[in-house]
């Protein structure tokens, strides 16, 4: 069957331009609305923190002691200041955070600069960097498949994917990264085709972009390479050759930042040591069927709760088994259908970019492939081929009740996209704010009782990004007490005279650090009432 789709269908029908100019318009929308409203979590006040020019340690050092402060205290060092620079904003990174390149994070302290550090500020810089998904991928369908219909359909199911609304509205680099890898993307495949130095220059450009936005873009880089050598049968063609110094070209530009990688590999490896975390490889294969899903249909069937709650293992029993026959059915009809440089593209999109994640933790054990955001590169693959798949079905003239069939299954399948994200735009929480899926329970008991202190554990640098958040929840009359092993004999004993309520937050949920419980009940004899709020929203009640 070739591969080419007829010519009638250069532009869309009518009905189908109206329905994807509506998804377009809800897409926007779905982006913007209630912007502000889920839980600034713990990542994205890291964002914060970083691009306000503060280093972990150095807050630390500063409000974790002892001592008593307001919510405001701990919004300084979310906003930006005259003290603090570009060159500090860096810092942060190169110091701390290495494995996050720091374009996202420098385009975002501008932001900041021009139009304030609020939430919906922050985050609406993703929201605006996501539009530009919209172009680059209906490009790329034109480039790979020479169908405006392809781009129109990946259009469509792209501006309602309950995943991408979740991250244009996440003030971290995910947006841009989805952006830089359909540009590189559809750069190659052009410059493929005109085999001009232009081109391949600006193939080398995204990929320097690809790589200051996201480390992972290696895997991109490394999966064009496959495509162009399986292409060009193992030749050193003229075609390899411009595409080995456009890429070395990229990498070259890119060699600052990863010298400041490797000199502090050793703090990069402490901060990401919770990929090599251990699960039974049942639930990480599950998860991986869970986090596809996200790309299609979303009602937050988040991996804690998805097999407990009987209405969430429906979905699970059917929706997602239903998802994964479509997205297998899409790769195989996309093999059968097309020529090698089309499907060759996209299978070495999905499996170079995934398998390097998901062997190592099959065979070692860990986490990395269960980060679903980890993977947009291989789920970017498999919504191209289902978009072939639709476009190509929807205006079959083969067989009249199939094409009826297949418009039916995209029907359904855009009014799920729709459905969660309608949900999901009136969320407090979702499942991606994994560390603060309770947040909104635990402050409404704080915030409700009249005159409280919250004791916040801050063991460990990482945990002060626990308390960060909760500036952006917590009624202004709340005070807050930062507390690690070293200070939290300095807490008064008469503390408990002077608030209404005395609560104790633990980041780690379910468990209080056993120097809390040695020095708060048995040295300054305060009763930890244990029992009285749920395990997971690591809150506990004190009393004399």
């Amino acid at each position: 069957m070739n591969s080419e789709l007829p010519s009638v269908w250069a532009f869309p029908p009518k009905v189908l331009r109206f329905l994807v100019i509506v998804l377009l318009a809800l897409g926007i929308f779905f982006r913007f609305v209630n912007i502000e409203r889920k839980v600034y979590w713990f990542d994205e006040t890291l964002t914060s923190l970083r691009i306000s020019g503060y280093t972990m340690s150095e807050t630390v050092g500063q409000v974790c002691t002892g001592q008593e402060i307001g919510v405001k205290d701990l919004q300084k060092y979310q906003r930006l200041t005259p003290e603090k620079t570009l060159t500090d904003t860096i810092n942060s990174f190169v110091v701390e955070n290495a494995q996050h390149p720091p374009l996202y994070y420098v385009l975002a302290r501008f932001w900041a600069q021009w139009f304030g550090s609020s939430v919906a500020v922050i985050r609406s810089l993703s929201a605006i960097i996501s539009l530009l998904v919209f172009p680059c991928i209906y490009w790329l369908c034109w480039e790979l498949f020479n169908s405006s219909l392809v781009g129109w359909v990946a259009v469509a199911l792209i501006a309602v994917s309950p995943f991408h609304v979740l991250y244009a509205q996440e003030a971290r680099e995910y947006s841009l990264w989805t952006v830089t890898i359909l540009l590189s993307s559809a750069t190659l495949l052009r410059a493929m085709r005109l085999q001009t130095k232009f081109s391949w220059l600006m193939y080398a450009i995204s990929v320097t972009l690809g790589l200051y936005t996201f480390l992972f873009s290696v895997l991109v880089t490394i999966a064009h390479g496959v495509y162009v050598f399986v292409i060009e049968r193992f030749r050193f063609s003229q075609r390899v050759i411009a595409y080995l110094l456009a890429s070395l070209l990229g990498f070259l530009a890119f060699t600052p930042w990863l010298v400041i990688f490797i000199t502090h590999l050793g703090k990069v490896n402490e901060t990401t040591s919770w990929t090599s975390n251990k699960i039974p490889r049942l639930s990480l294969i599950k998860s991986w069927f869970v986090n596809l899903s996200y790309f299609f249909i979303d009602f937050n069937y988040d991996l804690r709760s998805v097999y407990n709650d009987s209405v969430l293992k429906l979905i699970v029993k059917f929706l997602i088994p239903v998802i994964l026959i479509l997205v297998g059915y899409s790769i195989y009809f996309l093999c059968r259908n097309t020529q090698q440089r089309i499907w060759l593209f996209i299978l070495t999109l999905i499996g170079v970019t995934a398998l390097p994640l998901a062997m190592p933790d099959l065979i070692f054990g860990g986490v990395r492939s269960q980060a679903s955001r980890y993977l947009i590169p291989t789920y970017l693959g498999i919504q191209l081929a289902v978009a072939y798949l639709l476009a190509t079905q929807i205006i079959s003239t083969v067989n009249n009740w199939k094409r009826k069939l297949w418009q039916l299954v995209m029907v359904l399948l855009i009014s799920a996209g729709v459905m969660s994200c309608a949900i999901s735009s009136q969320a407090e929480t979702w499942w991606l704010k994994f560390l603060n899926i309770y947040t909104p329970q635990m402050v409404r008991i704080i915030n409700q009782t009249a005159n409280p202190l919250l004791i916040v554990s801050c063991e460990g640098n990482s945990s002060i990004g626990h308390g960060m958040f909760l500036s952006h929840v917590l009624a202004p009359k709340v005070r807050l007490r930062l507390v690690n092993e070293s200070n939290v004999a300095q807490i008064s004993d008469n503390f408990s005279n002077s608030f209404s309520d005395v609560f104790l937050y633990n980041p780690d949920y379910n468990t209080i650090p056993q120097v809390f419980l040695d020095k708060l009940e048995n040295q300054q004899k305060y009763k930890i009432e244990k029992n009285i709020y749920p395990e997971n929203l690591g809150l506990w009640k004190l009393s004399k």
